[in-house]
């Protein structure tokens, strides 16, 4: 697929995000669907585009850009909040209708240093978007993101509503105090033959406070003490992140120890700290976006992030559509979840090329 030379880029018009400035009152009705979608997925692609973009004096970030420059431009945010973004994520967009762009977040994955939490919470991410939606010159987007990612989309949104043109979000968590520490203390009683090697593993004068235990572990600098805390928590996470069963995905999971440790290092370092908001800050806020399109796409089955969030999300977002999957868990590699997911990146370019 050909899109023309980058000069050529830089003086052609946005005819995609033209038409969406045009288009940018778009009034989705207030509804909750339930059942399931049957769209395929589109072809996994390599970026056109990578490059790293310094945010401070210690952070360098990862980011890539996949697509059609003059397409409708979107920011991929990613869960965990350290498992970073991959081209996998691709294959939920029409990229000759779309201009993709992914990042790693703070000590996430490809980005530098590698799992630091020095200078690492939400308001330095939120700013780190508008840093690379700047570097990249680019006036508006969608934000896409999931899990952790949705949460960090609506705070984004809170705090710049003018640089956004909608919002598509999957596995919803608002970040209440018993929303993150629902994975440690709830899931348990879904996953009981999962949960119980995450709990043995802790001594019993410790598992009162499992967030601590673990995060002293995973957190320790001794890889010995770090490594084997750090696959228990993301063998636990990966089980529960499915409603179909995937051995073969879950041993590959657990054998980046990379992944494992940018994942459970970050997640435990944001819980032991409230996630660094305010006490539901995000429904306390969500009038400032309200009046944005949004699809929410959220499993029924989601034993990580209930549906309940998500519920109360569209309940509260006048211009938004909550699609509740009859079939799915947690994860957007659930084919039901990334079913909905490209037809919800369809919806939206269908709207905007009206």
């Amino acid at each position: 697929m050909h899109f023309g030379s980058k000069d050529d880029q830089k003086n052609s018009p946005n005819l995609y995000f033209m038409s969406f400035c045009l288009h940018s009152h778009i009034s989705f009705t207030h509804s909750i669907e339930e059942g399931s979608f049957d769209h395929p997925l589109y072809p996994i692609v390599s970026p056109r585009e990578e490059g790293f973009l310094k945010v401070s004096e210690l952070h360098t970030l990862f980011y890539a850009v996949y697509g059609n420059p003059d397409g409708v431009p979107v920011v991929v945010l990613h869960g965990g909040p350290g498992a970073g973004c991959s081209d996998v994520i691709s294959q939920f967009f029409d990229l000759s209708r779309w201009n993709v762009v992914m990042f790693d977040q703070r000590g996430a994955m490809r980005s530098e240093p590698f799992c630091c939490m020095e200078e690492n919470n939400a308001q330095y991410s939120i700013n780190d978007i508008e840093r690379l939606r700047n570097h990249l010159g680019i006036q508006k987007w969608i934000v896409f993101g999931g899990s952790w990612g949705s949460a960090l989309a609506s705070l984004y949104g809170q705090e710049h509503p003018e640089n956004c043109l909608g919002f598509i979000l999957r596995g919803i968590t608002l970040l209440r105090e018993q929303d993150y520490l629902h994975l440690l203390y709830g899931m348990g009683k879904i996953f009981p033959e999962a949960y119980d090697p995450f709990v043995q593993y802790i001594p019993e004068e410790e598992r009162h406070d499992l967030l601590s235990a673990y995060y002293r572990r995973v957190c320790d600098p001794n890889p010995d003490v770090q490594l084997p805390a750090a696959r228990l928590f993301m063998r636990f996470d990966t089980i529960c992140s499915t409603q179909l069963p995937n051995p073969i995905a879950l041993e590959k999971t657990m054998q980046n120890d990379k992944l494992v440790l940018s994942v459970s290092k970050a997640f435990l370092h944001y819980s032991m700290n409230g996630f660094f908001i305010k006490p539901d800050q995000i429904l306390s806020q969500i009038a400032r976006i309200a009046h944005l399109p949004a699809i929410i796409v959220q499993g029924r089955w989601d034993a990580i992030c209930l549906p309940e969030q998500a519920y109360f999300l569209h309940k509260n977002w006048k211009n938004s559509k909550l699609w509740m999957l009859s079939q799915g868990g947690h994860s957007a590699n659930d084919p039901a979840i990334g079913a909905a997911l490209a037809t919800a990146t369809d919806l939206f370019a269908q709207e905007i090329s009206q």
